[in-house]
């Protein structure tokens, strides 16, 4: 037991207690099917594209090193969040304990950077393609993506680390129950009895400024893109550049578009249930990591070709 200066006591918290839509069990069990159905896709379709990649060497180019990269932090990503959601919609298994709970943060806020990083170098890799055609081979090679993963890691990692950090040294009063099916700062933050200033604008500050520059120069990658397309007086020449990127702009339209409504949710809460922003982080896990090797397998000829093959090889 700890006594405070505004004369609260605190007792040490060893688990949480994860509260998510208890409202309707009902319901519980009806988003598992879908969402068990989801996680297994995206399980599936990056595994996949990862064994696609290894084993052609046809594809042992930085654009699908890169695409690999995403993959993996998309496996991550589920792996961190749905078995946990599915756990407790299941067999109730609500309890995560004090460490979990924030390594979960830890990796959903980092590996979430990273994704939007890697978004930005494979806008940049588009960006080259289409705009400096003749010099792409001497600037993205094997070299130029071993660097910007380790840059990846290395921002990611940094930036994200005080926020588990900062939530693990507050005072939760004996307090324990979350009402969110995964460990988010705030929502964990928000049990304890201390000052949660500094948490909510460390927290504000990373996501624009992290994700926001990375929008910001994914946005202009594409502006400079689109105008030398648009400069291409060649039959067919703007159709076939558009489509080398067409698949890349989906995925992050689609990202972005999630990360927006979600923003949005939370600011007018008051005016929408509790549930809707839950429901929008468990899906922006799993349905981002499930379209993203779908449409590359779809929209790529030779993702697309690479797995024909081996599947006649396993054949």
């Amino acid at each position: 037991m700890t006594a405070h200066q505004n004369g609260t006591i605190s007792s040490e918290v060893s688990d949480f207690l994860l509260n998510c839509f208890v409202r309707s069990h009902t319901w519980q069990l009806s988003f598992s099917l879908p969402l068990s159905l989801l996680f297994f896709l995206a399980m599936g379709a990056n595994g996949v594209l990862l064994i696609t990649t290894w084993l052609e060497a046809s594809l042992h180019e930085p654009m699908y090193y890169l695409l690999s990269i995403l993959s993996l932090l998309d496996i991550v990503l589920c792996l961190t969040v749905i078995p946990k959601v599915l756990a407790i919609f299941w067999f109730e298994l609500k309890s995560i304990s004090f460490y979990a709970c924030f390594l979960q943060m830890y990796i959903m806020n980092c590996f979430l950077a990273m994704e939007s990083c890697t978004f930005m170098v494979m806008a940049y890799d588009r960006y080259v393609a289409i705009c400096h055609p003749l010099r792409y081979p001497s600037i993205i090679t094997d070299q130029f993506v071993a660097k910007a993963a380790v840059f990846i890691l290395a921002r990611s990692s940094i930036v994200t680390m005080p926020i588990p950090i900062l939530s693990s040294r507050l005072h939760y009063c004996g307090r324990k129950v979350i009402e969110n099916c995964i460990c988010t700062n705030m929502s964990v933050s928000r049990l304890s009895c201390d000052d949660v200033t500094i948490n909510r604008l460390y927290q504000f500050a990373i996501s624009w400024t992290v994700l926001g520059s990375d929008l910001i120069l994914i946005f202009l990658s594409y502006t400079l893109i689109l105008r030398a397309v648009l400069r291409l007086k060649a039959e067919g020449a703007v159709a076939k550049a558009l489509s080398t990127c067409g698949s890349h702009f989906i995925l992050i339209l689609f990202f972005s578009t999630i990360l927006l409504v979600f923003v949005l949710t939370l600011v007018v809460k008051k005016k929408v249930s509790p549930d809707v922003p839950i429901l929008l982080n468990i899906l922006h896990h799993v349905i981002f990591s499930a379209l993203n090797p779908i449409v590359y397998g779809v929209r790529t000829q030779e993702i697309k070709q690479g797995i024909q093959r081996l599947l006649k090889k396993g054949c």
